[in-house]
């Protein structure tokens, strides 16, 4: 059984240290220094990879809010300054991923960086900063999936306050965190021990493949959630990665016909 010991991993004074913001960092170390590894093995600046990941995080953490606030402004019309309270919870993936790739995609134009391939880089080390990211959501109690029984293998206990009300006699959830932690875990060591150097000659390419396997594990994994955000009567989770596996995979084809027309010339 999994149970979050708390949200607080300890309080010196005014000091609050929170799971949440620890995991997200140690995501964030962690994917750095793949990246910086990965970088010096393909002969890309590692210290303009660092910086632009730098900038990713900041832009990422932007996104995240601004999207999951922008979608969920019916709970934060009445209470504004929750906006800012991050610590709380309450960012998205997606919005990370859009606020994250636009400002590294202007760092790196700016530095004259070659932008697609650093945004391979980040696309194969994403996926490992999610899957210690997702833990976050643990400690929080939050991001869970539908009841299950008490003999389920993988039960998540979740309090009574984190609850929906309707499922307030429900002691166990699909602990919907750790598979999409699992699954990225996975599609990280597919794209960083398989497809990246294989991938290499073709920029662009392995930044779409992992788009299109997280957006394809997270339409699933989404179908178990209880707490999904909903737009026009859909979990907006689940629209939005249908998008990004349609736009991942007609970019995978596209790319793909371009650098083999540009092959047949040679």
């Amino acid at each position: 059984m999994f149970a979050s010991p708390g949200s607080i991993l300890f309080q010196l004074g005014p000091l609050t240290v929170r799971w949440y913001g620890v995991m997200i960092a140690l995501g964030f170390l962690a994917a750095a220094y793949v990246a910086a590894r990965l970088a010096s093995r393909w002969q890309v600046n590692a210290d303009q990879c660092i910086n632009a990941a730098l900038v990713s995080f900041i832009g990422g953490v932007i996104g995240a809010r601004l999207y999951f606030v922008a979608l969920s402004w019916s709970s934060y019309a009445s209470h504004p300054a929750d906006i800012l309270a991050t610590w709380k919870g309450g960012g998205s993936i997606h919005g990370g991923l859009i606020g994250g790739v636009l400002a590294a995609a202007l760092y790196l134009a700016w530095n004259k960086m070659p932008v697609l391939t650093c945004l391979d880089i980040g696309g194969v080390v994403l996926p490992l900063g999610q899957a210690i990211g997702r833990w976050g959501n643990f400690f929080n109690s939050e991001a869970f999936g539908r009841p299950v029984a008490s003999n389920f293998p993988f039960k998540l206990f979740i309090p009574v306050d984190n609850r929906p009300v309707v499922y307030r006699d429900c002691d166990f959830f699909h602990p919907t965190f750790l598979y999409e932690s699992l699954w990225d875990l996975g599609l990280f060591a597919i794209l960083y021990f398989v497809l990246s150097d294989k991938l290499r000659p073709y920029p662009g390419i392995a930044f779409l493949v992992y788009l299109a396997g997280y957006s394809l594990g997270r339409v699933f994994i989404e179908m178990l959630r209880v707490d999904s955000i909903m737009l026009f009567g859909y979990p907006a989770p689940i629209l939005v990665s249908v998008t990004c596996l349609f736009i991942a995979s007609s970019g995978i084809i596209l790319l793909a016909a371009k650098y083999n027309a540009a092959s047949a010339k040679e």
